[in-house]
This record gives structure tokens, C-alpha cells and sequence, in this order.
């Protein structure tokens, strides 16, 4: 499946919506805690078990984007996408029959693992093509795509719910839900892959020979033996850990924060704070993205690290004393994990050039893979730990608060060593061409 070439006239706004169409589905992974309590209750799972699919399907994701990146720079958007929608349909249909059979291994299979994989592939399917369309406003281009990631979840959140009331929240209700996502993403993610499209290549000759890419251009092999890639995958890693923290024990951190206080929070407060959460996620990923092509990237990932870590500073030491600074703060820490997310493919594009980009791009999200075990873990073990000694309320989360503000500030330093690229891992320009001509080939 050769990339398709756009047209003379082609609309370069016609990409975003493409890119979004599978980013908006493939962020479903954020509503699994819908299926949670009613697979509990039909499989007799544990809570661990419940949460086994969609810990398996975020390293899956960072796996498969890793090694899948190389893939998908050399085949094009297209083939990137197909391959993300059927995989992640697939995973669904998969766990439909796992439901209905009751079969709790072909759920954890088929969500977790080929889920997974559809997860990660259609994840960096649209980064390098969105920077080559818009060289002027990388930062935008990407927001804009990873910004469906983050708010999937706030459709497919109520729907699911809803789905569940509709057709029932045992085993054959939870498979007839599991079925229609299957269905309805593959019918919106064809969508992307028949509306995406590449840019047509400069020519520097009559023979339309395309013309070197301009700029620093560094391979994916040679950019994982730089510094400059391990510096980021660093500052990610330890910008998501900070952020995801707070995101997946959101609910009972605010419960706990104000129990011991005269304005306590009930259940549906706090379950529009996590709406809240899931709002300022999103929202990140496209304002302080677009930010980052006025400032710089360097810098914005020094507001990201730097006040990020003020804000855990000040829920650590005042956050019990005051609800809106509470909620501020941590709004403003998950304003910057979305925004993480969506300004890394800019930062490198910065560093390596767009000739492997999202290549370099998939096996820097291995830092995803590692934070979405890092964070959840520091923030449930300590608070167990801490609930065993006696403690309550706050004091719950001092000690994991004071880890995450030195491990962002971990991650400031990390932004601070990042230096342009040594030109010895620079790509010669003929072997540009040579790949450039070589993707144009019908496959």
C-alpha cells in the first residue's frame, strides 16, 4: 500500500481531521474504568484483574510504537492506520467473545494485547506526515491529532455508560458493548485512511528528482545513540509519571484529601473533578503545543517541569487547606502531562529533522510504557503503605508528592543537557533521496 500523494490544490487542513478520526477512537483506552465494576461483578475479577487488559494495552502501546515506528515511516499513513484499525476493532471483537464465552484470558488478549498493538501503531501513524504539512506550526499540527487521544475518553465515557444500562452489565451486556466499539471505531478510523494523504516532495531537477530534505536529518537508529534522544526520553518519562499520578487515583486523592475537614467531598464531586481532569488533559495538548511554537520547546518543557513541580509543591504543603487551590493545581499538572504528549513529536522534529521522526517518536513513547507503571505504582504503594501505619487524610500522599516533585525536577535537568545534534549522526543527503524515491514506489 503505497502513501498516497495529495494532489495539486490539496487542502492541508484535510489532515488534522484525518489523523483525528483515529486518535479520537483509539482514546477509548482512557474510558476502560467503565468496564471495570461490571466485569468485577460478571467474571468475578479482582480489581487488579479488571485492570490487567488496559495496563497491557499501554505497554503494548509503547512496544508496538517502538518497533512498529521504522514500519510506519517507511509504509506511509495509510498503511499506518489500516493497520491501527484493525487491530484495535479486532481487540474489541476479540473481547466480545471473551465476554460473552466468559473467558477472561481472550478479554486481556484481545483489549490488551492486539488492542494494544492498534493502540500504538495508530497512535504515531499521523506525527511525521502532520509535520511535514505543517512545517511552520509543528507544534499545532501534532496538538491537534494527540489532543483526540486525550479526549476519546469523553465520548466514549457516557456512551459506554450508557451502552451498559442499555444492554445490561452482565457478561452477554458487557460483550454486545465490546461489539459495537469494535464496529463503530473500525467505521469511523476508515475515515482517516481514506482521507489522508502526504505531500507532494520538492523536485530540485527537471526530472523531478525530490530534492534533500532541508535542515538536520538524523535516522532512527542514529538518533537512539545520541544523548539528545535519551535527555527526552528522560524529561517524558518523568513528565508523565508526575501527571499520571494524579490521573489514575484522581477520584479517592480528593476524597482523601478533605475527609478530615469540615467541607468534605462526596462521589459525584469527585467524579466531575476527574471529568475536570480529563478537560484540562485535553485541552493541554493543544494550547500549550500551539505555546511551544511561539516560545520555543525547550522552554515550554521548562514550564511543564518547572511550575509543575511549584504546583505538586504547593498541593504537598497547602492543598488540604484550600479546595480551589487543590483543584487549580492539579488542573494545571494535567494541563501539562496532556501538553507533554503533544509538543514531544515537535521537539524532535527540532533535533532529528522529519526524515524519521515519528520512527524516533515510537521509540521514545517506550517512556509512556514505563511512567504508566512508574507513577500509578509510587502514588498506590506509598498510600497503602501509609494507610497501614495509621495515617489518613492527606498525609496519605506527602511522601509521593515530595517523590514526584524530584523526579520533574529529575526531568528539568534532563531538558536543560539537551544540546542540537552532533553532525556525525546526521543522514547524507543522498541516502534522503534514495528513501524518498523508494517510498514513492507502488508497493
Amino acid at each position: 500500500m503505497s502513501p498516497p500523494i495529495a494532489p495539486p490544490g490539496w487542502s492541508r487542513w484535510l489532515v488534522p481531521p484525518a489523523a483525528l478520526s483515529v486518535h479520537l477512537s483509539i482514546g477509548q483506552a482512557y474510558a476502560w474504568s467503565v468496564f471495570k465494576p461490571s466485569l468485577e461483578s460478571a467474571l468475578d475479577l479482582s480489581g487488579t484483574q479488571s485492570a490487567l487488559p488496559f495496563q497491557l494495552g499501554i505497554v503494548m502501546l509503547g512496544l508496538s510504537a517502538a518497533f512498529g515506528g521504522t514500519l510506519v515511516e517507511r509504509n506511509g499513513p495509510r498503511w499506518a492506520m489500516t493497520v491501527a484499525l484493525v487491530c484495535f476493532s479486532s481487540g474489541f471483537l476479540i473481547a466480545a467473545l471473551g465476554a460473552a464465552t466468559e473467558q477472561y484470558w481472550l478479554i486481556v488478549f484481545g483489549y490488551g494485547f492486539v488492542g494494544g498493538i492498534g493502540l500504538g501503531i495508530g497512535y504515531i501513524s499521523p506525527v511525521s506526515t502532520l509535520i511535514k504539512w505543517f512545517p511552520d506550526r509543528p507544534g499545532m499540527a501534532t496538538g491537534i491529532a494527540i489532543m483526540g487521544f486525550g479526549g476519546g475518553a469523553l465520548i466514549a465515557s457516557p456512551w459506554s455508560a450508557q451502552m451498559l444500562e442499555s444492554f445490561g452489565s452482565d457478561s452477554t451486556g458487557i460483550a454486545q458493548a465490546f461489539l459495537v466499539h469494535g464496529l463503530t471505531y473500525a467505521v469511523f478510523m476508515s475515515l482517516g485512511v481514506l482521507l489522508v494523504r502526504v505531500p507532494r516532495p520538492a523536485a530540485s531537477a527537471a526530472d523531478g528528482t525530490p530534492a534533500p530534505l532541508e535542515g538536520v536529518q538524523v535516522s532512527a537508529a542514529g538518533a537512539v545513540r545520541t544523548p539528545q534522544f535519551w535527555c527526552l526520553w528522560v524529561v517524558l518519562c518523568m513528565n508523565v509519571t508526575a501527571g499520571i499520578g494524579i490521573l489514575e487515583k484522581a477520584a479517592p486523592m480528593i476524597t482523601d484529601f478533605f475527609a478530615d475537614t469540615s467541607t468534605p467531598v462526596s462521589v459525584s464531586a469527585a467524579a466531575g473533578f476527574v471529568a475536570l481532569l480529563s478537560a484540562a488533559n485535553m485541552a493541554g495538548r493543544i494550547g500549550w503545543s500551539s505555546t511551544s511554537d511561539l516560545i520555543g520547546r525547550k522552554n515550554i518543557y521548562r514550564v511543564y517541569l518547572g511550575v509543575g513541580a511549584l504546583m505538586y509543591a504547593l498541593i504537598a504543603w497547602a492543598g488540604d487547606s484550600s479546595k480551589p487551590l487543590f483543584i487549580v493545581c492539579a488542573l494545571v499538572i494535567l494541563s501539562f502531562y496532556g501538553g507533554g504528549f503533544a509538543t514531544v513529536p515537535a521537539y524532535l522534529k527540532d533535533l532529528f529533522g522529519t526524515y524519521q521522526v515519528g520512527a524516533i517518536h515510537g521509540r521514545l513513547l517506550t517512556a509512556w510504557s514505563t511512567a504508566g507503571v512508574l507513577g500509578p505504582l509510587i502514588v498506590n504503594w506509598i498510600a497503602d503503605r501509609q494507610e497501614e501505619a495509621g495515617k489518613s487524610g492527606s498525609s496519605l500522599y506527602g511522601l509521593s508528592l515530595v517523590i514526584m516533585i524530584g523526579l520533574l525536577a529529575v526531568g528539568f535537568v534532563a531538558n536543560e543537557l539537551v544540546r542540537p545534534v552532533h553532525v556525525r549522526h546526521h543522514v547524507p543527503a543522498q541516502k534522503e533521496v534514495a528513501d524518498v524515491q523508494e517510498r514513492q514506489q507502488p508497493a
